[in-house]
């Protein structure tokens, strides 16, 4: 059963990729979408059958072959079932699914063939994420951990006959190929210690050691370097510059890579290696500052982003920094239930916005947006489900979620992150709320709508603008609207806290995953790692916290709602008075231009002028043709021992034979 996950996915990609350029547009998007239901179906059955194990013995291990047997190494491709990869393989699972149907009617302007290669993509995103979440040990994860950083760029570069499709596509492989590199050394430094890789057995084999509190030992040097993986994979400073850029993939894609798939595996990961973390400490609590960062920084630049999707875009880095904030505290089962909703209410924004666009011929600008309340109801109230539930209102997922990782990070003594944590959520309902305002309240602009796009010419489409008129999201698009804001709704309720009445259910839940255990060894022999579950808090701190966070997200609306409705003009003053301050918001801090100027720029000039000379030409290509002229030269000699004569030719055996036994004799 665990096979069929990934399986139907990659079958998928292999019908579209082998046969799409014959197949309609319906065999193709009925194939994709057929794939990944039935992926659901089969994450939904086996889970259940998770559920019905006693709760210390949570495990499903499936041995599919031996993949690679070396000496002492064995490493077998194997599939693992346990809490934590349940919950990602349904998220990913039924979130692609959703993501899946909607583009069936978002990418229908594009060529049958394109629409099949879309689609093969998108599949293949899918199944490889699904062999991450699975893996049982770091080289299966690899495997996933790599194909996704393909298919971002495959998906990202989607139109490549757009340049900045292109270079987006790029600039998402490279940055990421510099966080796989700290993540390999990683693995490659553990198995040097341990000799293994499977997550069960590095678990028991670190237990034994003390944290590394007063000492930067070996197992605080791989976690950091498992880090810098992470950090390019869920885009945390310095790594964070490639997602932005993504938003020029097709916005269904946008909604898989941020909500879904990709950027969350870094957080994945360290949850995976729960137990590595927490014996290291000081990694840990640089987990936690450069989340923190990461949240705030990209929460400011939100604030003035005017491209629907870029707002969204770095609303996706902001929350993955508090999930980091979660996991740097030791809150490893609150990080990720904000995972979980934020895969619901994300991948909603991302479409929401793709119906917009969708609607307005391809238009993103915020500018030129407004007045679309009454004319995309579906879209509107959809969109604004999502946006309470990201800005924190009760009663919505992304407030359970939100409010448990805060209050962990403040009774687990951390009250700088809570404070920080607190101030990338009030610039979170800010931003996400001018979004709301300027696209769907107000007057409509004038030209709204007269962009036309193609999507064959690498832009998102529309059917009914393109006719002169304004249309809601189609059939398919609506229905993967309204389950989503469903979710966003319902998804926090797994995690209701004590303090309303709840028990935290995913919490317990989660918890022997971050635990020492063996595969099938009972609950009692478990030992856990320092999860931030056993934090201590009254049930009045995080009252007061809870109330503090509900008047930090209502604060945040209040100020959106008093600059973009009531005196617009002051926001445009602020902007106007704070210019330079404006300007480097609105210029991303020039992280993009410090890296060209500091880096790409100095290779480029060093390699034309210098490097490329020595090393290129000099060296390698003098070494290839030294190679070649050497050989040249010696076929020329033995070309000259080819003269047809028998007589020679029996007088270059004898002689050979003569030097033989002469050695022979002599020796």
């Amino acid at each position: 059963m665990l096979l069929l996950i990934p399986l139907l996915p990659f079958l998928g990609f292999l019908v579209n990729a082998s046969f799409g350029r014959w197949l309609s547009k319906t065999m193709s998007g009925g194939v994709a979408v057929a794939a990944m239901v039935g992926s659901f179906a089969a994450s939904a059955a086996a889970s259940w059958t998770l559920l019905g194990m006693p709760a210390g013995g949570r495990v499903i291990d499936q041995d599919v072959f031996t993949w690679i047997s070396s000496g002492d190494l064995l490493v077998p491709f194997a599939l693992r079932l346990d809490p934590l990869s349940m919950v990602m393989i349904l998220v990913v699972s039924g979130i692609g699914a959703l993501i899946h149907l909607y583009s069936t009617a978002y990418m229908h302007e594009e060529r049958d063939s394109e629409y099949a290669r879309y689609f093969s993509y998108l599949n293949l995103f899918a199944a490889f994420m699904l062999v991450l979440v699975l893996a049982p040990n770091f080289l299966v994860m690899f495997v996933g951990w790599e194909g996704v950083g393909l298919c971002s760029y495959l998906l990202i570069g989607f139109w490549y006959h757009k340049t900045s499709a292109a270079d987006a596509g790029k600039k998402a492989f490279i940055v990421n190929r510099i966080g796989d590199f700290g993540f390999l050394l990683g693995v490659l430094l553990l198995f040097s210690q341990f000799g293994t890789l499977d997550f069960h057995a590095l678990a028991r084999g670190i237990s034994v050691f003390a944290p590394e509190t007063a000492r930067f030992g070996t197992l605080s040097v791989a976690a950091l370097l498992l880090f810098l993986g992470a950090t390019g994979k869920s885009a945390q400073i310095p790594l964070h510059v490639w997602l932005p850029d993504a938003m020029e993939g097709p916005t269904p894609v946008s909604a898989l890579i941020h909500a879904a798939t990709m950027v969350t595996a870094g957080v994945y990961m360290i949850g995976r290696n729960a137990v590595l973390y927490s014996h290291a400490p000081g990694v840990l609590e640089l987990v936690g500052i450069v989340g923190v960062a990461t949240a705030v920084m990209a929460a400011t630049i939100g604030l003035v982003q005017n491209d629907i999707k870029r707002v969204l875009a770095y609303s996706t880095v902001s929350q993955l920094g508090l999930m980091f904030v979660a996991m740097g505290v030791g809150a490893y089962a609150a990080g990720i239930f904000h995972l979980f909703t934020h895969a619901f209410f994300k991948a909603l924004l991302f479409l929401g916005s793709g119906a917009v666009i969708h609607a307005l011929a391809g238009e993103q600008d915020l500018r030129r947006m407004g007045g679309l309340r009454k004319e995309l109801p579906i879209t509107y109230w959809t969109f604004l489900v999502g946006a309470l539930a990201i800005a924190g209102i009760p009663l919505l997922s992304g407030f359970f979620s939100k409010d448990e990782l805060l209050y962990r990070a403040y009774a687990n003594g951390h009250p700088y992150l809570w404070f920080f944590g607190s101030l990338a959520s009030l610039l979170t309902a800010c931003y996400m709320f001018r979004l709301v305002i300027l696209a769907f309240h107000g007057e409509r602009a004038p030209d709204a709508a007269a962009k036309h796009g193609a999507g064959h010419d690498g832009g998102d489409v529309s059917q009914g603008a393109a006719h002169g008129h304004l249309h809601d999201a189609p059939r398919p698009m609506a229905i993967a609207l309204i389950v989503l804001a469903v979710g966003a709704v319902l998804a926090g309720y797994v995690g209701l806290p004590g303090v309303l009445g709840g028990s935290n259910r995913i919490e317990s839940f989660l918890e022997p995953s971050f635990t020492v255990e063996s595969a099938h060894a009972p609950a009692s022999t478990a030992q856990p790692a320092e999860t931030g579950g056993e934090a201590a808090g009254s049930a009045a701190l995080e009252g007061g916290l809870m109330l503090t966070s509900t008047l930090v997200a209502c604060t945040g609306i209040g100020l959106a709602w008093f600059f973009f409705v009531r005196r617009r003009d002051l926001a445009e003053a602020a902007a106007r008075r704070f210019q330079g301050l404006h300007r480097l918001l609105l210029n991303k801090y020039y992280v993009d231009e410090i890296y060209d100027a500091g880096i790409v720029q100095p290779v480029r000039i060093l390699s034309e002028q210098g490097l490329w000379r020595v090393l290129d030409v000099g060296v390698i290509d003098g070494a290839v043709n030294g190679v070649a002229v050497t050989i040249g030269g010696a076929s020329g000699a033995l070309r000259l021992l080819q003269t047809g004569s028998i007589r020679a030719y029996a007088a270059s055996l004898m002689l050979g034979a003569l030097l033989i036994l002469g050695y022979m004799l002599w020796w």
